[in-house]
């Protein structure tokens, strides 16, 4: 009570400006999980000058003329990674999305990018639950009117093919687009990077879009990357209509020329064990990056996963066979996939509403066999590896930006509250719709709006 009290003098204090722009922060008397090299450190203290972590540790000096926030023994940890999210990409799920497109002449060139909106309201909602970056990722089209990235109906077959009434190439559904990485500060500018991943379906998505098989989608798959290949030594004669006919449209070939190269990820939606085992020796015969989003049965195979050095997203809470898939989902896949080396990131579950949520399946995830070392790197530094962005954030070391969190306690504890949230070393408001509402509302003596009062 005594902490949860201290915090809400803190925010009081923060709520007046704290690290405007070029100013010097000192957070002071805090328990450190730094995420990096350094590891947890009792008590230190954590400098933030020009939106950069200019110091971190506990000998780290106060700079003279720096604001000092006493974070009275409570916890700083780096601002947490909301990943597969769907934040800046919809509102209201039964409204509708920006991260799926049905077009004959679109599959892997659609980049999600362009659709992020940075005045999304679920923004404020995340902040206040420790996020402070998201890997947004586009979703197949037949997933279009959800927001919590429902399984979809195996026979729906018509719902993955792209074009009028299902008549266009089916090779550009194969490929659901290109994802990026986005800070949630509350300004303008939030793309931190764009392209970071092409995503594809497989298991019985895959199938779906290909005809109706497993086999089918990689023998399509093969095709279209021996396309891409085709095209990048005969851009020419592409050019001037003097190469055979491709399955994918110009776009589509450009977009897949760095997932061929190795230099962009493919990020493989995928539960079953034994599509798994199929996807890494695709990636294996393809000379392809890749990565394993969803991976309920990953565990079974976590060994052949760690050798082939694949990261895997996944959602801790995952635990009923909500599909013949999953029939062995189980809460203990983040522990035993990172006991068995293999870098896992953490994702939520529920839609854009609920990512704040994002540290509470970290702290499943640790009741479950995690260590909770890796369970915190799995919200912050992995995903920033995963997906090219660790130079810049993921964890709290010096010239990284200054996206950080101060709590009351541990923060996979549900009791435990952020009292500031920084960004690029810019504190946040510590506010949200809900908490407006709730403040506006809480005093019954206070006189209601005039559409409450009159007719």
């Amino acid at each position: 009570m005594r902490k949860l009290l201290m915090s809400a003098a803190a925010l009081a204090a923060l709520s007046v400006g704290f690290g405007a722009h070029g100013e010097t922060v000192a957070i002071t008397n805090a328990k450190i999980l730094t995420a990096g090299p350094a590891g947890e450190i009792a008590s230190g203290t954590v400098v933030i000058k020009d939106g950069k972590i200019a110091s971190v540790g506990p000998g780290a000096a106060v700079p003279a003329g720096a604001r000092v926030i006493d974070a009275h023994g409570g916890v700083v940890s780096p601002g947490f990674f909301a990943t597969g999210s769907l934040l800046g990409a919809t509102e209201v799920g039964s409204l509708g999305n920006d991260l799926s497109v049905n077009n004959p002449e679109i599959g892997a060139s659609f980049d999600i990018q362009y659709g992020l909106n940075p005045g999304s309201v679920q923004f404020p909602v995340a902040r206040l639950g420790g996020l402070t970056s998201a890997v947004v990722l586009p979703i197949p089209a037949g997933r279009r009117g959800g927001d919590a990235g429902e399984e979809t109906d195996e026979e729906d077959a018509s719902a993955y093919t792209a074009g009028p009434s299902g008549e266009g190439s089916k090779s550009h559904g194969l490929f659901s687009g290109q994802g990026a990485v986005i800070d949630l500060g509350s300004g303008e500018t939030i793309l931190t990077k764009a392209k970071v991943a092409m995503v594809a379906p497989f298991g019985s998505g895959g199938a779906a879009i290909a005809g109706g098989a497993r086999g089918a989608e990689f023998v399509a798959l093969k095709e279209a990357f021996a396309d891409v290949r085709e095209y990048m030594k005969n851009r020419a004669a592409y050019d001037r209509a003097g190469l055979r006919d491709l399955g994918l449209s110009k776009g589509d070939l450009e977009a897949l020329i760095p997932v061929v190269e190795g230099r962009m990820p493919l990020v493989a939606n995928v539960s079953r064990a034994s599509d798994i085992r199929q996807v890494l020796a695709f990636a294996r015969d393809e000379h392809i990056k890749l990565i394993i989003n969803g991976g309920q049965e990953a565990w079974k195979v976590a060994a052949e996963i760690a050798k082939a050095g694949v990261p895997v997203l996944l959602n801790p809470l995952d635990d009923r066979p909500e599909s013949y898939e999953e029939l062995a989902a189980t809460m203990d896949n983040a522990g035993r996939l990172s006991a068995a080396g293999v870098t896992v990131a953490l994702e939520a579950t529920g839609g854009s509403a609920r990512e704040r949520e994002t540290r509470y399946g970290a702290g499943n995830a640790v009741s479950h066999g995690m260590a909770y070392d890796a369970a915190l790197k799995a919200i912050t530094i992995n995903p920033a590896k995963i997906f090219g962005v660790a130079d810049r954030t993921g964890s709290l070391e010096p010239g990284k930006d200054a996206d950080l969190v101060i709590w009351t306690g541990d923060p996979f504890e549900p009791l435990s509250q952020p009292t500031a949230v920084f960004i690029h070393g810019q504190a946040q408001p510590m506010t949200s719709r809900q908490t407006e509402l709730r403040d506006r509302y809480k005093d019954l003596g206070r006189p209601l709006p005039p559409g409450y009062t009159h007719p």
